[in-house]
């Protein structure tokens, strides 16, 4: 197979500059994308600084890859040469363990992730095995869709996985690249709709979202007020918060679900959870099935996230953007690689 022309750094903070690697053989269940358009996300980001310290060097980032296919192993199954499609945190999982048997791909012990151990999408071309290469539906905008492959299946996959209900009052902390797709699948999903947010400047943003109300959260009397509201309440950010209030404005039964990596661990009062009969969970990105799933309603409802476009040349521009906290409100490179 021909070489890979990408963009890779060659230690922690590092610029991203031109990087050829061969590939190797195309394994008997992989695919070869062409990488048309790349999202860049906060993972990417930490990856690139090695702030998790598993960071394998030259990196390559890049998971949120939308291309087309262009090789398919011998082995392949369910798609084609031609082929638009997705590829996004995972790249490939056993199929033959409990949680693969069950639908729970996401949840495979041996999961191969696309950009640890293994080179991105910040190029030319992305490998992935086949059942991970998920097709775009003609009504998505393939220039748009790749940050739902990371941020939007996020923010998605609770909402099937606790059986959420048009019925439910659901809340989402902070509208930043992920939670202004969460609060479009949660008003389109049927829920009454609460944005908390710390900018003022967002909340006609986040209503224009699907958010029915915004809550300040440099306001204690705001959230008093919001106390026993919320069957759900999604936490989307990567800062310590009081959780004590968040957990009070639970209704019974109610569950605080953490999708952003917050860096100190939660102080939860247990006597907050028994009392109500509270959960507190958190999940990663989800299953093949269930990105599909979500793809589909996104092209039924017309749910897109709100981007922000570079030439993949400008990789090391684009980071920089999304590290200075100044993206609106997710970044997508196109490829301008060869």
């Amino acid at each position: 197979m021909p070489k890979i022309q990408a963009l890779a750094a060659s230690e922690a903070r590092a610029k991203l500059l031109p990087f050829t690697y061969d590939p190797g053989p195309l394994l008997p269940e992989q695919v070869e994308i062409d990488v048309q358009y790349c999202g860049v996300c906060h993972s990417d980001l930490s990856m690139l600084n090695n702030e998790w310290g598993f960071t394998a060097y030259p990196f390559v980032p890049g998971h949120e890859a939308i291309g087309v296919i262009s090789a398919v192993g011998e082995g392949a199954k369910g798609v084609k040469a031609g082929d638009v499609v997705g590829l996004g945190w995972n790249a490939g999982s056993c199929l033959h363990c409990r949680q693969c048997l069950t639908g729970n791909h996401n949840m495979c012990a041996t999961l191969e992730q696309t950009i640890v151990g293994r080179y991105g999408a910040f190029g030319a071309k992305v490998r992935c095995h086949w059942l991970w290469a998920t097709p775009i539906p003609a009504a998505v905008d393939a220039a748009k869709a790749g940050p739902m492959l990371c941020g939007g299946i996020t923010v998605f996959n609770p909402l099937v996985q606790f059986g959420v209900l048009p019925t439910h009052r659901v809340g989402v902390i902070g509208i930043g690249g992920l939670g202004h797709i969460a609060l479009q699948f949660a008003n389109k999903w049927g829920c009454d709709v609460t944005a908390f947010s710390s900018t003022a400047s967002k909340s006609d943003e986040a209503i224009r979202m699907g958010a029915h109300r915004v809550i300040d959260t440099h306001s204690p009397e705001q959230l008093k007020q919001a106390a026993g509201s919320f069957d759900l309440i999604l936490s989307t950010v990567t800062a310590d918060l009081d959780w004590n209030a968040y957990l009070a404005a639970l209704s019974p039964k109610g569950r605080l679900h953490v999708v952003g990596a917050a860096p100190k661990p939660l102080e939860v009062p247990a006597f907050a959870l028994i009392v109500g009969q509270r959960s507190v969970s958190g999940s990663p990105s989800g299953a093949p099935a269930t990105v599909a799933t979500m793809l589909d309603f996104a092209a039924r409802h017309g749910i897109a996230p709100v981007v922000e476009e570079f030439p993949m040349s400008r990789a090391n521009e684009a980071m920089a953007h999304l590290e200075a906290g100044k993206a609106r409100y997710r970044i997508v490179l196109k490829n301008d690689l060869g």
